[in-house]
């Protein structure tokens, strides 16, 4: 016996957005500025003084893979490089620094040549991800707020 369910298209649609969920709800955005960042990090193999190099250079590349281009103007929820980003790692407190796609670590900095950098970029305020960690663990990181530099957004 063969049971078929028929359903009508609307007129026009894409048979992919049927079946992807809205970028919205789940996924990261990068801005092109961003992309090209993360492009020129790898390029550059900015990852190699991390503690676990391929594990980074693995994670930025599929950040590019499965993150969709923001809008312009960008969104302020938006995490994009030179953003100071409050975030909170589970079981921890809330923490914050300025996003930044330097391959030189500085203090108040979060390099996106990190797990968590390379995590946070293109998400949204209280969005949640995984954060893969150097010892192997998966914890939870939330973004708590973005702000963009005065001198940024006037850019």
């Amino acid at each position: 016996m063969t049971i078929t369910n028929f359903m009508q298209l609307p007129s026009g649609s894409d048979l992919r957005a049927l079946f992807e969920r809205p970028a919205a709800e789940t996924g990261f955005f990068l801005t092109v500025e961003d992309r090209a960042g993360i492009e020129r990090l790898l390029r550059n193999r900015a990852a190699r003084h991390a503690p676990n190099p391929p594990l980074l250079n693995g994670l930025l590349r599929h950040k590019l893979r499965i993150s969709r281009g923001a809008t312009e103007p960008v969104s302020p929820e938006l995490v994009v490089a030179g953003c100071h980003v409050t975030y909170m790692i589970s079981g921890e407190g809330s923490r914050s620094g300025l996003l930044t796609m330097s391959s030189a670590p500085a203090p108040g900095h979060i390099l996106v040549a990190s797990l968590l950098g390379a995590t946070l970029i293109g998400m949204r305020k209280l969005q949640k991800s995984p954060l893969l960690r150097e010892d192997g663990q998966i914890d939870i990181v939330v973004v708590l707020d973005v702000r963009t530099p005065p001198d940024h957004a006037a850019a």
